[in-house]
């Protein structure tokens, strides 16, 4: 064996690498806790959440960094952990708010609320391992934002100080913006102009929000364009006819007008669209799936077979039998919160066998999707509003027409498996980044649970804090313009709608045509080999979203296009820049929202009420700047 100093100094195998320590644990829950509280409030504004492995890879490398040495596998351990939370929060925020929307709740129970957020996120996990052969090592999938992060891990501290350069200057910029907009009041957080013309209504408007262009730039060109022209078909097109057809309201301006009708009517036309999504991503996906679970299988038995042989480290997950243990321990509590809702055992069990079947095969199509198209494009609204759908109509058989309780016993159902299938996205592609740097699978398991369990504890408290502040999704006296949440409005609504009517069913049935239209396109464009596609959810989401939050987001996608951004590229120092920008704000949000609800909010506002958004858009016009300036400043790292 040699001697040299360059043996004894080199680095160590990666076998001999620690990779779950105190310090990557603390700094998981941490992170965790952080990310998923900044996405919960990203999610309940704007509707959309994107992924934190990229960011938290880069905090991992930078935060270690100054703790000492850092090796690979204990940063890839972090990044795992913490965006579990941020993929936790997706399926609370999705879905929860709905029961307050609804009225069957008052306040966010921190129980119920932990549970369903700890356990529904636990079974996304340990539904998708058995997946995990099939899909990460053998299928011919991209992951792309696993493919980055591993990326970004391997090229190692060198470049982590520049990326957290990034992160912590747009982090600021997305935090002062947010202070001066919301704290202190200098400018509207809106520009928009509606006016009646012709008999109709003419509407455009623009939110002026760093996290939505910085959203935009994440999710690219591509996706920002469709969710653009889906907003665009709404209030360009649906609702100048229908205010036409119907007749423009009196003693209403025409802003109000307006959104009285997306509010009403044509925002259903997401929702069919959404529905048909969720149901083509099943057929789409359904031989793919079945190969994947018969795959998982086949390699169980074969180790069986092997008998006492160990298993490589790098191809060891969670024992099955541990998996199938941990599910049965999963169903017990939420049946007990079903039941406390419903009062019926027989039609809580019945609850508890739909949530396990959609579950698991939600999780599937999630954890595909995410390998297909990135967790920040997965289709996991598609999916849940199937799923409550589906759930509500068998609900009516059992519980019949006009139940009070079965709109919200359908949305615990639909919450549940939101938040397994968010996870399932996330953790596939965490599994793919440690299949790629050499990560022990198993370890990754255990702190994917760890970073569910540290985000579904802040869950209940964030949202119960940005509905004091704030208010959700309906308007109310104290709150006239609240958090939008229009994933958990759409939520309520149509589980609603199903047992009590009310349901715009030629709208509805209109947006799955819609739907369908979009699916024949995509196929037709797959099959001529065309690098543009036209995923039916981008477009679904673009109707529902009021126009003024799709306006920043297809803004965000034209920086990325400017910047030469065409993918998930781990050079891309703009995709960090962009990460930084919607945790300044969010974190800014919340902390706001601290101080409005202690009653020292009105001490900051200097000048009274804004009247303008003009400071505003100018500042997000430099904010926008710095974001092309970061994202080609990466693409020249990659042409050098």
């Amino acid at each position: 064996m040699s001697d040299s100093p360059s043996a004894r100094t080199g680095p160590p195998p990666l076998a001999d690498l620690k990779e779950i320590t105190l310090r990557s644990f603390v700094l998981s829950v941490i992170l965790a806790v952080v990310l998923g509280a900044a996405n919960a409030y990203l999610g309940l504004f704007a509707g959309m959440t994107v992924s934190a492995s990229i960011p938290a890879a880069v905090l991992s490398m930078g935060i270690l960094r100054l703790l000492g040495r850092a090796s690979i596998l204990e940063n890839n351990i972090v990044q795992t952990a913490a965006s579990s939370g941020e993929s936790v929060a997706a399926g609370v925020i999705f879905t929860i708010p709905a029961l307050v929307i609804l009225g069957a709740w008052d306040e966010f129970a921190y129980w119920e609320t932990t549970l369903i957020a700890g356990f529904g996120g636990l079974l996304g996990v340990l539904f998708t391992i058995p997946l995990r052969r099939a899909l990460v090592i053998q299928g011919p999938l991209r992951f792309p934002e696993g493919v980055a992060t591993a990326e970004i891990l391997k090229a190692g501290a060198g470049k982590s100080a520049a990326g957290l350069r990034h992160i912590v200057i747009a982090g600021a910029a997305g935090a002062v913006f947010k202070f001066g907009e919301t704290g202190m009041r200098l400018w509207s957080g809106t520009l928009e102009h509606a006016s009646y013309r012709a008999g109709s209504i003419l509407y455009f408007g623009s939110n002026l929000s760093p996290a939505l262009v910085g959203v935009g730039y994440i999710v690219g060109l591509d996706i920002a364009v469709l969710v653009f022209l889906g907003g665009a078909l709404n209030w360009f097109l649906a609702i100048p006819i229908l205010a036409a057809v119907q007749g423009v309201p009196a003693g209403q301006s025409a802003a109000e007008a307006a959104f009285g009708i997306w509010s009403a009517e044509t925002r259903y036309l997401g929702v069919g669209a959404m529905v048909i999504g969720g149901l083509w991503a099943l057929v789409r996906l359904r031989s793919s799936l079945v190969e994947g679970i018969r795959s998982g299988a086949a390699a169980y038995r074969e180790r069986r077979r092997a008998g006492a042989a160990p298993a490589l480290r790098t191809e060891t997950d969670l024992p099955m039998q541990w998996i199938a243990g941990a599910v049965v321990i999963s169903v017990v509590p939420l049946y007990f919160i079903f039941e406390h809702l419903t009062g019926r055992p027989g039609v809580s069990a019945v609850m508890a066998v739909i949530m396990l079947v959609a579950g698991f095969l939600f999780s599937a199509v999630a954890g595909y999707m995410g390998g297909l198209v990135g967790s920040s494009n997965n289709p996991v609204s598609g999916v849940t509003i199937a799923t409550i759908l589906s759930s509500a109509l068998l609900l009516l058989l059992l519980l019949g027409s006009g139940s009070p309780i079965g709109p919200a016993s359908a949305i615990l159902i639909g919450s549940v498996v939101c938040c397994a299938a968010a996870m399932a996205g996330d953790n596939m592609q965490d599994l793919k980044t440690g299949y790629l740097v050499g990560a022990t699978p198993y370890k990754q398991q255990i702190m994917q649970g760890v970073g569910v369990v540290s985000g579904a504890l802040v869950m209940a408290p964030t949202l119960t804090l940005l509905m004091e502040a704030y208010g959700i999704g309906v308007p109310t006296e104290g709150h006239p313009n609240p958090l939008p949440a229009p994933q958990a409005t759409l939520m309520a609504s149509v589980a609603q709608g199903v047992f009590l009517g009310g349901l715009p069913v030629g709208i509805v049935a209109a947006g799955m045509a819609i739907g369908v239209t979009v699916i024949l396109v995509d196929v037709w464009l797959e099959h001529r080999g065309a690098r543009f596609r036209t995923p039916v959810l981008a477009l679904a989401v673009g109707i529902y979203l009021p126009l003024e939050l799709s306006v920043p987001i297809f803004a965000g996608g034209l920086i990325a296009r400017a910047a030469g951004r065409r993918g998930q590229d781990a050079a891309d120092h703009g995709v960090l820049f962009a990460a930084g920008l919607i945790t300044g704000e969010a974190l800014v949000g919340i902390a706001m929202a601290l101080l409005i609800v202690s009653g020292a909010a009105g001490t900051l506002v200097v000048f009274g009420e804004p009247t303008t958004g003009l400071p505003g858009a100018a500042l997000l016009v430099l904010i926008g700047v710095l974001l092309y300036r970061a994202g080609r400043a990466g693409t020249r790292s990659r042409e050098g």
